[in-house]
């Protein structure tokens, strides 16, 4: 009996880590733009850029970074620009 209580909290503590837990527009748009970019691997660096800076307009520039059609690696790309532009 006990087994199968663990074995419950164990899955429960799964699906709760599935769900999303975002709270501010930062959060939202950092991980819009990670997701834009195809760099899920470097969402905290987004979160935390759409926090010091305007997260609109950094949602602009990764998609405009996305339609060019010459861009081989997006994510490098927009930080390029980033600093370039210092948005």
């Amino acid at each position: 009996m006990e087994r199968l209580r663990q074995t419950a909290y164990v899955h429960e503590l799964e699906q709760r880590a599935k769900k999303s837990r975002v709270y501010t527009v930062h959060q939202a748009r950092g991980l819009e733009i990670a997701e834009l970019l195809n760099d899920n691997k470097h969402k905290s660096l987004y979160i935390k850029l759409a926090k010091e800076h305007n997260p609109d307009r950094l949602l602009r520039l990764a998609k405009s970074v996305v339609e060019r059609k010459n861009v081989k690696n997006a994510a490098a790309y927009f930080m390029k620009l980033l600093k370039e532009f210092k948005l």
